[in-house]
Parts: structure tokens; sequence; C-alpha cells
């Protein structure tokens, strides 16, 4: 990895990147003439959109970095060991994009997606996620250990997951295919579903009955 600019001002920023591609970039919030999120939004418009990380004291502006789409947000006082694990996850995510000529940004949301934790945003893979449940404006996503909240309906989390691994099978619930272990019938002809290493049942909707059979083959 190689440092080729440094920058005190968000408006120099912007104009060497209208003049050059980077593959990652490493922003302040509090920037002159140009702060941190506000460049980001520009940066997220170019054709060649590199992987922006966060390094600030500001807190406050981890939703809006999620928003955003950033790779990493990192708080300050930060150790030297998380600046570290980033790195590696940032030349893994490297790797991976280059590797398929026809990769882009789509293609490198389909393996993972950033989910807030403690106002941080943490870079998962895709297949961690067993499931997602809505809570109001709100969505709720579980992984074997560990929750997060979204600042997003469920139908907008649901549109950043790959559809060959995630059904909607209720109105409140997205389920990851890959981790069900028992599929039971229950009242209505409907289904609950037993998920593996989790002591959680997700309900199938009547309306989505027809649907999930096809997809299962049941």
């Amino acid at each position: 990895m190689e440092i080729v600019a440094s920058f005190d001002d968000g408006m120099d920023v912007l104009k060497y990147l209208q003049h050059h591609e980077v593959d990652a970039i490493f922003l302040d919030i509090n920037i002159p003439s140009l702060d941190g999120v506000l460049l980001a939004q520009n940066i997220s418009k170019f054709a060649h959109r590199p992987f922006i990380v966060f390094i600030t004291a500001w807190k406050e502006h981890a939703v809006e970095a999620f928003e955003l789409e950033a790779f990493d947000y990192i708080l300050k006082p930060y150790q030297e060991s998380r600046i570290i694990g980033m790195l590696q996850k940032l030349e893994a995510a490297y790797q991976q994009q280059t590797s398929q000529p026809a990769a882009n940004h789509e293609n490198r949301d389909a393996t993972t997606i950033n989910l807030i934790k403690d106002e941080r945003i943490i870079v998962t893979d895709i297949n961690d996620i067993y499931y997602a449940e809505a809570h109001e404006k709100m969505t709720f996503v579980y992984t074997r250990r560990e929750s997060y909240v979204m600042p997003m309906n469920i139908t907008e989390f649901c549109s950043r997951l790959p559809e060959s691994h995630f059904f909607r099978c209720h109105r409140s619930y997205v389920v990851n295919l890959s981790k069900i272990r028992e599929i039971e019938p229950w009242f209505n002809n409907t289904y609950i579903l037993r998920l593996r290493d989790l002591d959680f049942q997700v309900p199938v909707s009547r309306s989505k009955v027809k649907e999930f059979r096809q997809l299962m083959r049941l």
C-alpha cells in the first residue's frame, strides 16, 4: 500500500481526485473548506469510486458515513490493532475487486455489507447474516454472535442483499436461505423456519408460502 498524496484542505482533495484515480481515501470529518462528509458525497459520484475510510474523533457522523457506504469508520483515539485490521480487510476487498475484471461497486456489495455497531461501521461477509427483523423504521440484523441496528426499513435493507441467498419470508423478516436447518409446518399452511446455531424461529407468512415452496422445491 502506497500513499500517493496528502492534503489539509477538502477542495484540494476534490481537485486532485478529478484528475487522478486512487484505490482508497482516508478522511477526517473536520476538514477546511469542504468537510469530510460533503467530500465523500462528491467522491461517491465518481465513475471510479475509491474505498472511503473515515478516521475521526466525531462519532456522531457514523450513520452518515454508512449511508455513503464508507468502507470503515474509525474513532480517535484508536489502537494500532484497529488500523492493522482495517488495512487487512481493505487489502482483501481490493484484491477481490481487481481479481474480477467485471467487478464494480455493485459486485463488491454482493459479498460484503456495511453494518453499524456501537457507532462503528463493520464490513461484514453477507453469508454471516442469519436473518433480519423489522422494527418500525429500523432493521435489526443478526449474525451468529452479534446484532446490529440499521437506520433503514427492512425493504431498503433487503435491496442491499443478493436475492440468490436471501428471502423476504414475511413483511417483518428476511432470512438467509443457507442458514435454514429445519422447515416446520405451521397453522394455516404456513411454516416456521429453525436456523442453524441460533435458538430462533423465523415465520413464513401465508402470502409468501407459494413462493417459498417453489424456492425450496417443497
